[in-house]
């Protein structure tokens, strides 16, 4: 019973994630201290601490706060931070469904590495890493904000706004990949 659960909720959330864009197997989730074993140093871009400063690491934080609690008591959810309804997007371990689909990842660590990047496994060495077609073959999202961002950041979020972002042109969306991009970019430096 418990195989068949796990198979079928394995496979809802693989279904899921395709529905929506994402492609990864949340099977490969592999977790952020892994990701920022080599993403850690300056001189690299050290973009594990870039987004500890950002938004997306506070993400799950964020679901304690008043706004949210009153965004989750007008959708019937006691606390968001056992709602899957709002983990789906507030934690990689929920990875876009309202099941948590791995362990690996810590649903305190909010939107991680693999929410936008997808999961890892297939391409976490180094020698895949040093080549962005290698890493892309095995699975790496990349540009990430063309083909992650609107997963969650669309007109099914609570907290929606279709008129947040300006465009170049003076027209007003509900949200703009260059200009979300802007907030939570994590370059590695050109040299």
């Amino acid at each position: 019973m418990k195989i068949t659960r796990t198979v079928l909720s394995l496979g809802l959330a693989l279904s899921a994630s395709i529905a929506f864009g994402q492609t990864g197997d949340p099977a490969n989730l592999i977790g952020t201290k892994k990701c920022a074993m080599c993403h850690k140093k300056a001189s690299t871009g050290d973009q594990y601490g870039v987004w500890q400063t950002k938004a997306h690491s506070k993400a799950y934080t964020m679901l304690s706060g008043e706004e949210a609690k009153a965004v989750g008591a007008k959708l019937g959810i006691d606390n968001p931070q056992t709602s899957g309804q709002c983990l789906k997007c507030h934690s990689t371990a929920y990875f876009f469904t309202e099941t948590q689909q791995s362990d690996a990842v810590a649903v305190e660590d909010g939107v991680s590495c693999e929410s936008c990047h997808g999961p890892g496994a297939n391409y976490r060495k180094k020698s895949v890493m040093e080549s962005r077609e290698a890493s892309i073959a095995g699975g790496m999202v990349y540009p990430a904000k063309e083909k992650s961002c609107t997963l969650c950041h669309n007109d099914t979020s609570p907290t929606w706004k279709p008129d947040r972002y300006t465009l170049p042109d003076g027209t007003k969306t509900g949200f703009d990949a260059d200009q979300a991009y802007e907030k939570i970019k994590h370059e590695r430096p050109a040299n």
